[in-house]
């Protein structure tokens, strides 16, 4: 067993630590959340990640995002992003795909069925939910980011289904589109925190939202049968 685990085997237990190496997670968005989440998988065990976006490191990004740096300016968030999970586990198998991912966009050949696990952490509502709705027919757990934007207070974020969310407008209307098309019980995380500003961010509260959700999913994982 790898030494670099010796800590959260303490924790988990060896046949934890296995599953979690056995386990394939898909993230969707590589920014302020994403970014988190995948820090938080790689650093626990899991031993597969595909990462999906499309941007590019922008210096407005560096004051929240992990691939975001002045030396990574230009650079592709997901190349960045990869490499360093490499760096913290060289035996993760990581999968970069610059993919912008929309119903009526690029081509892609992604078997939602072959995860673990889906993580959506992207800003438009129209690919929110798509790959929603990917994952339900894959019949894949799926956990959705609500905003984490104008917001100072990261003890505020809950787990919940969309149905149970208030206060956060993204996931009003992320609820009013899932109930149009008959899908139910979504789980998401979102601020219960009144939005300060209008399109500002800080350090610390998307990272704290990226890394709830990672504890999640791994719980998630450890508590499936037969992995």
């Amino acid at each position: 067993m790898k030494q670099q685990y010796e800590r959260t085997i303490r924790i988990i237990g060896e046949e934890g630590i296995n599953k979690l190496g056995r386990s394939r997670v898909l993230i969707f968005g590589v920014g302020g959340v994403g970014s988190y989440v995948c820090e938080g998988l790689a650093r626990a065990g899991v031993g597969s990640l595909t990462i999906v976006d499309k941007d590019v490191v922008d210096i407005t990004n560096i004051n929240r995002q992990i691939p975001a740096l002045h030396s990574t300016i230009g650079r592709s968030k997901t190349e960045v992003m990869a490499q360093r999970i490499r760096d913290i586990d060289p035996e993760c198998q990581v999968e970069a795909k610059e993919l912008f991912f929309m119903p009526d966009g690029e081509p892609d050949d992604i078997d939602f069925a072959s995860y673990d696990y889906v993580v959506d952490a992207v800003d438009t509502v129209t690919a929110k939910i798509y790959i929603i709705e990917r994952a339900r027919e894959a019949g894949v757990p799926v956990i959705s980011s609500m905003g984490t934007g104008n917001k100072l207070d990261g003890s505020a974020f809950r787990i919940t289904t969309i149905e149970k969310t208030k206060v956060c407008p993204l996931a009003k209307v992320m609820r009013r589109e899932l109930k149009k098309r008959g899908i139910e019980g979504v789980k998401v995380l979102y601020s219960e925190e009144e939005p300060k500003s209008t399109g500002g961010s800080i350090s610390f509260v998307p990272s704290v939202a990226g890394l709830l959700i990672a504890g999640e999913v791994v719980r998630e994982i450890l508590k499936t049968e037969g992995k």
